[in-house]
């Protein structure tokens, strides 16, 4: 029959389900020692299996929809097509694989625009090796990642913003149930998981996920996930 669905191994990855079984990773970036840097990293202890390199943003699209990694590590600034735009285009090819942006850049606009196109981690270049395994260990168990770097920036100009406007937080606005969807969605659960998380039907954690939005005034998932990094809610 037909080969199990890619999520269901990542499930069994984040419970320890499958005994020694590997991530499976994909590296694009357009620098080859960049690439097996990368590979040399992720090889050394045999928790992680690079399974394809590409050097541009189409080879990116070709070779993940070919070989169906895990994860991507997948650099911004690549030739011919970006790595926000590879990004996209292979999260709605493959909405099961996990996408790790890296990027030289910090600032809020950049992290914005790789959340939008389906990435869930975003690494600085200038990242310790720790953080690159960090990174691929949560995503691969379905959680979010940034660089603590970014992290720490989007939280310190949350701060100053909020001060500058002398605005109430709206999260206390949030009942307990609500905050707790705002967290698990922020770290990358999909509303039938929060579901079975809960004890609740889908419908519910629709219209919880709807007053969180509204309260918080925010328009899509990404910007929700950036709201929950700011605020310091994913680490």
């Amino acid at each position: 029959g037909k080969p199990p669905p890619r999520s269901s191994f990542t499930d069994l990855y984040s419970e320890g389900g499958i005994m020694g079984a590997r991530v499976r990773i994909m590296i694009a970036d357009d620098h080859p020692l960049v690439r097996s840097g990368l590979r040399a990293l992720l090889e050394r202890d045999g928790e992680f299996q690079v399974i394809a390199e590409a050097a541009d943003g189409y080879e990116a699209i070709d070779l993940a929809v070919l070989h169906k990694p895990d994860v991507i590590l997948l650099d911004v600034g690549m030739p011919r097509l970006s790595g926000p735009d590879a990004a996209q285009s292979i999260s709605q090819k493959l909405p099961a694989v996990r996408i790790v942006m890296l990027s030289m850049h910090s600032d809020e606009s950049y992290v914005l625009r790789a959340l939008k196109a389906g990435a869930r981690g975003y690494l600085l270049k200038a990242s310790p090796e720790a953080d690159v395994i960090a990174a691929i260990r949560a995503v691969a168990s379905g959680n979010a990642y940034f660089s603590p770097s970014i992290t720490k920036l989007l939280v310190e100009e949350y701060v100053v913003e909020a001060r500058r406007r002398g605005v109430d937080d709206s999260y206390e606005l949030l009942s307990t149930r609500e905050k707790e969807i705002l967290h698990l969605l922020a770290s990358g659960k999909t509303n039938r998981e929060i579901a079975e998380l809960l004890f609740i039907s889908v419908a519910t954690v629709e219209t919880h996920r709807n007053n969180v939005f509204q309260k918080l005034h925010l328009h899509n998932l990404a910007e929700l996930i950036l709201y929950a990094v700011r605020k310091g809610l994913i680490s």
